[in-house]
C-alpha cells in the first residue's frame, strides 16, 4: 500500500514470456499489493512464467487486442479492490523501478493520471527508439496539443497510473480494442477534466521487447489523428461520440471472483460513433 491506498500493476501481455521475469523482478513489491497479467492467447509460455511467478493471471480464450486486454486487466484490478492501478508492460522496455514514484503522484491527490513519458529528459533516441516513430511521436503529440489545447509530452506511452476514480467513470468500452486504445483513453481523461502529470522514464528497445511494425505503426497514426479531431469537434458541438459520453460504456461495476489462470472471453466492445 501507499498512503492507505491499494497498489495493483497490471501486465497485458501477449509473447512476453522471455522478458516477463525480469520486469517482475524489479517491482516493489514492498508497497505493490497485486500483481495482475491478461495474457491475450499468447503462443508461447507467457501464462506458465506467470504462473511460476505467483502473478494472479487471467487468460484470454482468444487474442482480443491490446486495447481489449486493458479492459479485462483494469475491471480485473477493480474488482479486486485497487485503489490506484498502474498498466506496466511486461518487456521490459520501461523501468519498473518507477512505480513508486507514480503511485506517489496518485496517492498525492494532486494528480489523477500519471505518465512515464520517454520524451521529457531525451533518453528516447539514446534508448534505441527507432528515429521514425520519434519523428512521428513528436508531431502527432504537437498536433494533439493544439487540438485538444493540452501541453502532454507525449501522449503514445505504454507506461501509465491511474486513480480508481478515472477507470470507473471513463467509457473504456467505447474505446478501441487495438492499439489506439491508449490515445483515446487519454482523450477521454482531459475531456472529464482529470489532473494529468508526467515524470520522465527511461526507456529500452531491443529484440525481445514488443513494438508494432510500421503499417500498424501508420494505423495508429491515423486513429490519432482521428481521435484528436473527433475530440475537437465534439468540443465545438459540431460531433457527438460515445467515447466522450460518460454515462455509456463504462467498464463493469463489478464481475465474479475470477481465480488465477481463468480463461475468459475479452469484454464486448461499445463501438464509438
Amino acid at each position: 500500500m501507499i498512503e492507505g491506498l491499494k497498489l495493483a500493476v497490471v501486465l497485458p501481455a501477449y509473447n512476453a514470456s522471455q522478458t516477463l521475469e525480469r520486469t517482475f523482478g524489479e517491482i516493489p513489491m514492498d508497497i505493490v499489493d497485486d500483481v495482475i497479467l491478461v495474457d491475450d492467447a499468447s503462443t508461447d509460455a507467457t501464462a506458465a512464467v506467470a504462473q511460476r511467478l505467483g502473478i494472479h493471471t487471467v487468460i484470454h480464450a482468444r487474442n482480443g487486442g491490446y486495447g481489449a486486454n486493458q479492459k479485462t486487466c483494469y475491471t480485473v484490478a477493480l474488482a479486486r479492490g485497487a485503489d490506484i492501478v498502474i498498466m506496466l508492460h511486461p518487456d521490459y522496455q520501461y523501468s519498473p523501478r518507477l512505480l513508486t514514484a507514480m503511485a506517489g503522484m496518485i496517492a498525492s491527490g494532486h494528480y489523477d493520471a500519471v505518465f512515464a513519458s520517454r520524451i521529457l529528459g531525451g533518453g528516447a533516441l539514446s534508448g534505441g527508439m527507432p528515429r521514425y516513430k520519434y519523428v512521428a511521436n513528436r508531431l502527432l503529440t504537437a498536433f494533439q496539443n493544439m487540438l485538444m489545447s493540452a501541453k502532454l509530452s507525449e501522449y503514445h506511452t505504454g507506461y501509465r497510473a491511474w486513480s480508481r476514480k478515472v477507470l470507473q467513470e471513463l467509457p473504456l468500452l467505447a474505446c478501441s480494442d487495438d492499439f489506439v486504445f491508449d490515445n483515446e483513453m487519454i482523450a477521454q481523461a482531459l475531456w472529464a477534466g482529470f489532473n494529468v502529470g508526467e515524470i520522465s522514464c527511461p526507456t529500452k528497445y531491443f529484440p525481445e521487447a514488443s513494438s508494432i511494425n510500421f503499417r500498424r505503426s501508420c494505423i495508429y497514426g491515423l486513429g490519432v489523428l482521428r481521435t484528436a479531431v473527433m475530440y475537437r469537434l465534439c468540443r465545438l458541438g459540431l460531433w457527438t461520440s460515445t467515447l466522450f459520453a460518460p454515462a455509456t460504456a463504462t467498464l463493469p461495476r463489478s464481475i465474479a471472483e475470477m481465480p488465477t489462470m481463468t480463461v475468459a472471453e475479452p469484454l464486448p466492445r461499445m463501438r464509438a460513433a
